[in-house]
């Protein structure tokens, strides 16, 4: 490998080989980098949602909605279930949502006591647009790798994360 093709991850990755070769560094390879991608991941994220008016929790709740499909509504339990939140964190984040009315809640017609969260017609334009402008930076950050090695990643991440 050149010293064009080193990044920051090989010379920390050096650095301790260096100074504890008695250690075996082979997994910092991968996760520095996971880690180094994420944060330039979580930057486009934050850009692509804010280029639309949403904050990534925001984004998160309503594109769980809109990928349930017609007529985009779930209950607060199965939002709560899709966005890894306590039932507190979305109570608060369906009140926001809906002052903004970019949800409404709904009495479920199959529980009397019970509500189903529905994604407006504001909230699905906004997720569809903010939608679009994230697969935009996400593509920009996969612009290095052709699609047979964009495939070979995917597929290793996915069997590191059903792992992990």
């Amino acid at each position: 490998m050149g010293a064009d093709e080193l990044d920051e991850v090989d010379g920390i990755v050096a650095a301790w080989q260096r100074e504890r070769p008695d250690l075996d560094t082979r997994p910092m390879q991968v996760l520095s980098r996971v880690t180094r991608l994420a944060r330039h991941l979580d930057r486009a994220r934050r850009a692509a949602f804010a280029a639309h008016a949403l904050e990534p929790w925001e984004f998160d709740v309503l594109s769980a909605l809109r990928r349930s499909g017609p007529p985009y509504q779930l209950s607060p339990g199965r939002l709560v279930t899709e966005t890894m939140v306590t039932s507190g964190t979305m109570t608060n984040r369906v009140d926001r949502l809906a002052g903004r009315g970019l949800v409404a809640r709904e009495a479920d017609p199959g529980d009397r006591r019970g509500v189903l969260v529905t994604l407006t017609p504001a909230g699905r334009a906004a997720v569809d647009a903010a939608l679009d402008e994230l697969l935009e930076q996400e593509r920009s950050l996969l612009s290095s790798l052709d699609p047979d090695d964009a495939d070979t990643l995917a597929a290793s991440l996915r069997t590191l994360a059903r792992h992990v």
